[in-house]
C-alpha cells in the first residue's frame, strides 16, 4: 500500500508515477493507494492516476483507491475533483484499508 498525503500536483504527481512504476517493477501488480490523507488533487494528480490505472491494467493489475467519503481532511475533495471530471467510475474507490485489502470487498459506487 502506497499514502499520498498533502497534495497531489504538478510538483508532486511525477514522484507518484515513479513510485508506482518501482512497484511494478518488483513484481506487484495488486496496488492500494490510500488518498484518504490527500487535501489537494489537481488535473496533473488527476493524470497520473490515470496513467497509474492504465499501467495496472496493461500488467493485468488492479489499482485500488482508498477516499473516504465524509470530510475536507479525508478525502472529499478528490471525491469531488474525480466526479467532476466524470473519471471516478474508472476506479475501485474504498472507503478504508480494510476493505482495499480484502480480496471479498466490493468498490463503492461510482
Amino acid at each position: 500500500m502506497l499514502r499520498v498525503s498533502g497534495e497531489l500536483d504538478l510538483v508532486t504527481s511525477p514522484g507518484l508515477r515513479q513510485c508506482v512504476h518501482d512497484v511494478v517493477a518488483e513484481g506487484r501488480h495488486s496496488v492500494v493507494l490510500d488518498l484518504s490523507a490527500l487535501v489537494f488533487c489537481d488535473s496533473s494528480g488527476v493524470g497520473v492516476l490515470i496513467a497509474v490505472r492504465r499501467l495496472m491494467r496493461s500488467c493485468h493489475g488492479r489499482l485500488r483507491l482508498i477516499l473516504p467519503a465524509r470530510g475536507a481532511a479525508d478525502g472529499s475533495h478528490v471525491n469531488r475533483v474525480l466526479g467532476a471530471l466524470g473519471v471516478r467510475r474508472l476506479f475501485d474507490v474504498y472507503p478504508d484499508v480494510g476493505s482495499a485489502v480484502d480480496e471479498e470487498s466490493r468498490p463503492l459506487s461510482a
